[in-house]
């Protein structure tokens, strides 16, 4: 029996601060169901965030009949660092996402072919990745790369594995907007889905781990090009 259609969810910020979840850019498209989808999935939860919000200065909690909490007109400064120290940092985060994405991603993908799925969650796996391959602009593009990984990722039953791959891809996705966009490239990673795709619905693990490996280390190779 088909198990239900699993719902795609998007955006968390494992072993983060709560305001590194918050305050990173929201793509490019609506941005309400960008936050929604990072909050549903977070693992700190909305009151930890806004005290840790309300602590660095970006807003302001009140009590009473009107009270709630308000983001402040007067915004903290962001700091900056020496060009060398921030490079360094950049690099760090940089290895320290694509070492995250490579164990999560290529480990979801393999236990989701292992599992097995039914024609229902298929269908799901499809339409996801028709959605990808149609999308409008990048922005479009990157949301519905993201829902594709994370639905491959809700296939194997974990829902700490989910979150781990909603990790990787929010800090993926960041460093991606800091490069330009290759249209050659998209295309290539389209046909990589594809085959990551046909891999678990031929319960294939080791084709599958493969095929996310070559997807992954693609993209890892471009963002080293560009920021390392």
């Amino acid at each position: 029996m088909a198990r239900a259609r699993p719902q795609a969810v998007e955006g968390s910020w494992s072993g983060a601060k709560a305001t590194d979840a918050l305050l990173r850019p929201v793509r490019a498209g609506n941005a309400f169901e960008e936050t929604v989808e990072r909050l549903r999935v977070s693992r700190v939860t909305l009151r930890e965030a806004l005290r840790e919000l309300q602590r660095a200065g970006y807003v302001d909690s009140r009590r009473g009949r009107y009270g709630g909490t308000f983001v402040r007109g007067d915004l903290p400064a962001r700091r900056r660092r020496s060009g060398t120290l921030a490079a360094e940092a950049r690099r760090r985060d940089l290895e320290d996402a694509l070492v995250l994405r490579q164990v999560v991603e290529t480990g979801a993908a393999a236990e989701a072919a292992a599992r097995g799925i039914g024609v229902l969650e298929e269908r799901y796996l499809r339409e996801r990745l028709e959605a990808c391959t149609n999308a409008a602009d990048v922005g479009e593009y990157r949301r519905m790369d993201s829902r594709l990984h994370i639905a491959l990722a809700e296939l194997t039953g974990s829902p700490s594995l989910t979150s781990a791959v909603a990790d990787a891809r929010a800090r993926i996705n960041a460093l991606l907007d800091d490069i330009p966009a290759l249209g050659q490239n998209l295309r290539h990673g389209d046909a990589q889905h594809a085959e990551i795709v046909d891999a678990v619905v031929a319960h294939d693990p080791e084709r599958a781990r493969r095929a996310m490996a070559e997807h992954i280390e693609g993209t890892a190779l471009l963002l080293r090009g560009f920021l390392d």
